[in-house]
């Protein structure tokens, strides 16, 4: 069996542990005699794996006992209504920060239920910057403060928890929940998709703080509601089962590999591996200020832009695929979350470099 390095900015690749021991589960999960995909999400032995899958997750983000694990379906784009659906609690304002494409996402959705004050944008400079905290226009009178921890497309990540004084904190960490230590306590909500770093899309892991459930807006959809999922132990409805067993398994891998701690030292150098290589080079260029590179997803241009296709195409040819940079953007990006081993990081370098070598 060959497999290539996937690049992909999500679906992203799974740990290849993961999938093999979901491939030797597949038709007899733990001497039951069917698949988890067949399983009743009341039965005994799916409950088993989706109380294991939260005591992981608790366990690896140390998130603390007054705090609700939730796992629902819609991915981050239904937390971008949820969030001010039940965080507004009577209040007409929240503050939002727009570093990227998944920021104004997150914006335009807000603005159907609040006024939105925009606190901080980096647009102006085509999202290549974190604006600094203390130059963001932050309202007190606002419900809650969000913002998007690492943009997947401008490749921006917050290098630290911003300070937004009593406001309720709340941020999206699609792309990076799990690749870093993060303090829980800072925040009031921490929510994010499940096809970046904690395996397949499908699922989205919600973490919100209990003082802040059972506030929904008058007239919201059950569905839409965090205290029924609270209530319900992420099952009001049937939940994406196979989905949730699948994140339990990548619990388990990151606790087989250091937990946190030990997948963000990896990530430290495997980012610092790729940008050595970009920077030190005059055939690829990175946009992004230094202070605000994100250590997921990694932008490139080639200072030939006509060269972009043969690129791809000889990186294919290398079992180096869905390199190709957002429509946006262009150029390149390549996404190296958790699941990325540092031979794949090492394999691109040696393809960068061959490919300068030849064609500059």
């Amino acid at each position: 069996m060959s497999r290539v390095y996937n690049f992909s900015a999500g679906p992203a690749a799974v740990p290849l542990e993961v999938l093999q021991k979901a491939q030797s589960e597949m038709l007899d999960w733990n001497g039951c005699g069917m698949s988890v995909m067949e399983m009743s999400h009341r039965g005994k032995d799916f409950i088993s794996i989706a109380e294991k899958a939260e005591a992981d997750v608790r366990e690896l983000m140390n998130v603390p006992a007054n705090y609700k694990v939730l796992f629902l379906q819609g991915g981050a784009t239904t937390q971008f209504s949820m969030v001010p659906m039940n965080l507004l609690q009577g209040k007409n304002k929240a503050c939002y920060v727009n570093t990227g494409a998944w920021s104004k996402k997150a914006i335009k959705e807000a603005k159907i239920h609040c006024n939105v004050q925009l606190s901080a944008s980096s647009e102006d400079d085509n999202f290549t910057s974190i604006p600094a905290v203390d130059s963001w226009d932050i309202g007190q009178d606002a419900a809650y403060l969000h913002y998007t921890s690492n943009e997947t497309i401008g490749g921006v990540e917050f290098q630290d928890v911003p300070d937004v004084g009593g406001l309720d904190l709340v941020a999206d960490m699609s792309s990076n929940i799990l690749s870093r230590a993060v303090d829980v306590s800072k925040f009031g909500v921490i929510y994010a998709g499940g096809q970046k770093n904690m395996g397949p899309s499908g699922i989205a892991l919600t973490i919100v703080r209990e003082d802040l459930i059972g506030n929904a807006k008058a007239g919201s959809p059950s569905m839409m509601d965090y205290k029924n999922h609270a209530d319900a132990g992420s099952m009001f409805n049937t939940p994406a089962t196979y989905s949730w067993y699948l994140m339990g398994l990548v619990f388990e891998w990151i606790k087989e590999n250091g937990g946190v701690a030990g997948i963000e030292a990896r990530n430290v150098r495997k980012a610092e591996k790729l940008y050595a290589a970009i920077d030190a080079s005059d055939f690829y260029a990175n946009p992004v200020q230094l202070n605000s590179r994100s250590r997921m997803n990694i932008p490139f241009t080639l200072a030939n832009s006509e060269l972009d296709a043969l690129f791809l195409s000889e990186a294919t040819e290398a079992g180096l695929v869905t390199l190709k940079g957002h429509r946006s953007v262009g150029g390149m990006r390549a996404s190296i979350y958790n699941a990325m081993p540092e031979e794949g990081v090492d394999a691109l370098i040696s393809m960068m470099t061959e490919f300068e070598r030849t064609k500059a």
